[in-house]
Formats: C-alpha cells, structure tokens, sequence
C-alpha cells in the first residue's frame, strides 16, 4: 500500500483469495464431496457423527471431534444473526451520517422483534423468502457488474497464482487479510447442515446457478472499484450501490440479513433435536410448527438464550468489523472438524484406498487448518467467545449423555429375572386386575424395577403388562416395518423394543397399535402408563460421579421435560412413579 491506498498487486491478490476461498470450500468441499455423504438425507456435523457408527463402536475420538463441532455451531447461531444485521444497518452510515447513532439501537430492535416471531413458526412467509433472496443476489450480481465494466482487468484475479504470490510477500499482513477472507465462506456449514430440508440438488443449483455467479460478480465489482480509485475507509460493498438507490439497497440488504439469520437460528433448532434424540442433550420442548414441514419447529430455550447472547454480543462489540474475529474462529474450527469427519467417511462408507482419501481430505485439512490459524490469532479481539461458549455447551452435552448413561446402568442392574418376578406374584398372591400396563424403561432385558416398585405400592398388578424400550438410532428415519419387535417373555407379559431414528418424534400410542398386529391382544384404550420420576442422590460408596457432575445432571434431569410428554403420552392416563437413583 501507498499512502493507506491498496496497490493493484494487493487489490487482486485478496480477491484472488476470495474466489478461490468460495470455490475450494464452498463449491469443491461441501457442495461436491460433503453433501455426497449424508445420513439418509439429513447433514450436517451431528448426522456425520452419527453415520461414522459411534452407538456400534465406541469411538471417543469422533464423537469428541462431532460434539464440540456442533457446540461451535451454536456460537455461530449467535453471531451470525448479530453480525449481519449489523453489517446491513452500515450502510446507513454512507446513505444517511446523521442516523449514525441509531444504527446499534436498530440492530437491537431488529434482533429482539426476529426471536419473538419465532414461536409463531416461519411457515407463513417462507414462501416470500425466495422471491427476496432471488432479488437480493440478482441486485447484488448487477452491482458487481457495474463495477467490473469501470475495470475490467480485475477478473485477472481468477488467476489463482495472485493469492499465493500475496500470502508469500506479505507475512502477517496476509495471515491477517487469510481470516478476513474466509468470511465469505461462513454459511458453508449451515448449507450442510440445511441439506436434510431442501435436499442436494436443489442447494447445488442454487448455488452454482445463482448464489455462487452473484457472489463472484460483486466481489470482483468491490475490487473493481477499489482499483479505480474508491475509498475503502469505511464499507466498500455499499460503494458499489449508486447514491439514489443505496437506502432502499439497504433496507433489502437487512430483510435478506434477516431471512439469512432466520436460517441459521432453524438450524439451531434442528440440530438440538437431533442432539437430544442422540442422548446428547437433555429433553426440551419442541413445538411443531407446521404441518407441512417437519422441519419447522420451535425450541423455546434454545431461542431465549440465542437472544439473549446475540443481543449481548451486538451491544458488546457495536460494529460488525469487532465480531468478525470472533465469527471467523467459530466455523472456520467447525470446518476443521468436518473435514475430519470427512476423512474418516471416504474410509469406511465409500470404502476409498487412504491414499485417495488422504489426499482430498488432506488438501480440506490443510485449506482449513490455514484459515482456523489465520483467525486464532483474533482470539484476543473477540475470538474467545465462540471458543467459551462451545467449551459451555460441550460440558452441557457431555456431563448429560454421562450421567444418562449412568443411570442406564444402575437401572439395568436392578432387573429382575422374568420367572423370578411371575413367582413371585403367585408366592405373595398378588391379585391381577383387568387392564394392561404399559411400562416405559431403559433396562435391556429381564423385569425393570418400576414394575416391581409399581406391585410394591399397589399390591396388585394388570392382566396384561407390556414392558417397553424406546432405542434413538443413529439414522433420521426407521422404516415402519423396522419400527418395533416384541417377544412375550410370560404369558400376557410382552417385552418390546421401539426403534425410532433421530429425526423423527417418538409416539407411543400410535406405537400400540402395531404391537396389536404382531399379537400383542391388549385393548389400546384400556392402557395405563408408568412412568418412573427419577431423582437423582450421591453415591455414598465414592465410586459415582463426581459430585458437581453428579448436581449439574441432577439440575439438567429435574428441568427436562417430562417423559410423558417427550412419547405424547396423553397425560389422563400416566401414572408417575418416584425412585431415588444414585449415581
């Protein structure tokens, strides 16, 4: 630079870096390669994690790497929305300098007036999200055009040979330019994670058709600009809008922030459920919200506490350029984890030689590991606070699937032999009285204990029982033929397993019905259910969890919501049972 001003050599290597970042990221590695590898339909890190088989192996590795993947995720389900709005409200800075103050306190009522429609659902106006997205990239596509027809030599920076020769001549510099690079690629992630719901090919024609063209064309219009003599002292895309058009080119870059936002905040939502069918995250309420889509739902905690951090964040920072450090060490250590992932499936689901998989994957390491090293050095700036909030929600999902896992173990040691528990009702003459018990359990076989404790306060048991385990697989979907297997252990006395994959809502009502047709003769409308309430105490012995571990579970157990309404039991017909369960 002269004098604070880029030289071309500069202007077209960090271009060169852009489109090449959108093409070898963007383009090659998700589009290409990572949407090829999905779980039944569904992407994203947590489904990634799920088809590398971490239920048939135990494979700590992988699943440390998938957790704390997704758990950055949630850091930019905070961010993006914070930093978009932001950017978007810049604008008004060129278009109107006496609004500036109010730029920070827009952005707020923006953000709080998005997380509030939440729960209403975005089924009534997806359909306009479209059209608008449609307008935003072709304006955005024009503009680029506009400013490449002032220089046309710009497009020399497709060559790739510009990038490598600027982060080869400039040192910290260009590590530095690497981070700010990077940010064009953020949503990469989110468009993996979004495949489940629109599925491959319509993403890839989006992209390659519309999104991808757009965002070449007005990266190159900025650069064009800035070659011509622009001044980049504040934000350079709103110089390519000419002046009558720049407040209305704001007011559709904030409507297309928020509809961008929208998207990552769905994603969120999303990949809780999958979290908590995979055991990783205690029960919350989902609310369907609409029947169209079954991926329109709603979270209530998980959207309160994005607001509260997305507001925070932006009162926090106040600019755009003040999150962007702590944005880019957010995904770009997502994607690292993912090109892990990667690595591991070209191995063992497409059964590819490791020189072959070394080689791709390695060429996704190194890009990502370039650009994660680029931004950590930001950590001071900002950059901690998606590394302290994964580090939250990784300790959340781990002490939960410990302690669960904990408690599946003391229960299943409690069980009692089938034969011992059917002598001992004759021994002790406990009367059956018409009806059927459906009992819910996580024991893998014999008589579960709240059966038992059930006979032991009432002194009487149902003519039929029907003991049932409900399985998350680690697959979206089961077949419906797949869904349940039982065996009647005793006469009138059936042991089930129900299979559901974690996309879907387990409901087990519904479920009774197919048991009848595999001879399970019950009369579905004259069930009771017993559900156990667990509470959970310290071992006494030393040898359980450790006691902070033991309280933050016995916090996130008390606090879940209930089991009757995780299997839409109808709740006239429950009946709750207490036990203590130390662990």
């Amino acid at each position: 630079m002269t004098g604070g001003t880029p030289t071309p050599a500069v202007v077209l290597g960090v271009l060169s870096l852009i489109l090449w970042t959108l093409i070898v990221i963007t383009s090659v590695k998700y589009v290409i390669f990572a949407m090829s590898i999905d779980n039944d339909g569904e992407g994203g890190i947590l489904a990634l994690m799920s088809l590398l088989g971490i239920k048939k192996h135990q494979r700590p590795a992988i699943v440390a790497v998938g957790l704390f993947g997704a758990a950055l995720i949630y850091g930019d389900g905070a961010i993006t929305p914070a930093i978009s709005v932001l950017s978007a409200l810049e604008g008004l800075n060129i278009a109107a300098p006496a609004v500036k103050t109010f730029v920070l306190p827009a952005a707020v009522a923006i953000l709080l007036a998005l997380f509030a429609i939440q729960p209403l659902g975005t089924s009534r106006i997806g359909n306009a999200f479209g059209p608008i997205m449609g307008l935003w990239f072709l304006s955005i596509a024009a503009l680029g055009l506009w400013g490449i027809m002032r220089h046309p030599a710009v497009l020399a920076a497709l060559n790739p040979l510009y990038g490598l020769r600027y982060l080869s001549s400039n040192g910290y510099a260009s590590c530095v330019v690497l981070g700010g690079a990077f940010l064009c690629v953020t949503g990469a992630e989110a468009l993996y994670a979004d495949m489940g719901h629109f599925g491959p090919r319509p993403i890839r024609l989006a992209w390659s058709g519309m999104v991808f063209p757009s965002l070449i064309l007005n990266y190159a219009g900025q650069s064009a600009i800035v070659l011509e003599g622009a001044s980049t002292a504040d934000n350079i895309f709103y110089r390519l809008c000419p002046e009558p058009l720049l407040i209305p080119f704001v007011v559709l870059a904030t409507v297309a922030t928020i509809i961008a936002s929208q998207s990552i905040i769905t994603g969120a939502f999303s990949m809780t459920r999958q979290a908590i069918q995979l055991g990783w995250l205690p029960r919350l309420q989902i609310t369907q919200t609409s029947e169209e889509g079954y991926g329109q739902i709603y979270v209530g905690v998980v959207n309160w506490l994005l607001m509260l951090v997305t507001i925070g964040l932006t009162l926090f920072f106040a600019k755009s350029d003040n999150l962007a450090a702590a944005y880019g060490i957010a995904v770009s250590a997502t994607m690292l984890m993912t090109s892990a992932l990667l690595f591991i499936a070209m191995r063992e689901v497409w059964s590819w030689g490791l020189v072959a998989s070394g080689a791709i994957a390695g060429a996704f390491l190194f890009v990502d590991a370039s650009f994660f090293l680029a931004n950590l050095v930001k950590v001071t700036d900002g950059g901690y606070v998606p590394l302290l909030m994964a580090s939250i929600v990784y300790g959340v999902m781990f002490i939960w699937h410990r302690g669960s896992t904990t408690v599946a173990q003391v229960l299943s040691a409690r069980a009692i032999p089938v034969s011992e528990f059917m002598s001992s009702l004759e021994s002790r003459k406990i009367p059956r009285v018409p009806g059927t018990a459906v009992f819910l359990t996580r024991t893998l076989s014999d008589t579960p204990p709240v059966v038992a404790w059930h006979v032991k306060h009432n002194k009487a048991l149902q003519d039929h029982l029907f003991v049932l385990r409900v399985v998350i697989e680690s697959i979206p979907w089961i077949k419906a033929s797949e869904r349940l297997a039982t065996i009647e252990v005793a006469p009138k006395f059936w042991r089930a397993t129900a299979r559901f994959g974690f996309m879907e809502r387990p409901d087990i009502p519904l479920l009774l019905s197919q048991a009848r047709e595999q001879g399970c003769f019950f009369d579905p409308d004259d069930v009771t259910y017993y559900v156990a309430r667990e509470t959970i105490v310290h071992r006494s012995d030393g040898k359980g969890l450790a006691k902070w571990e033991e309280a933050l579970f016995a916090a996130m157990e008390r606090n879940a919501v209930h089991v009757s309404d995780y299997f839409s039991l109808p709740r006239d017909s429950v009946v709750e049972i207490g036990r203590q369960v130390a662990i």
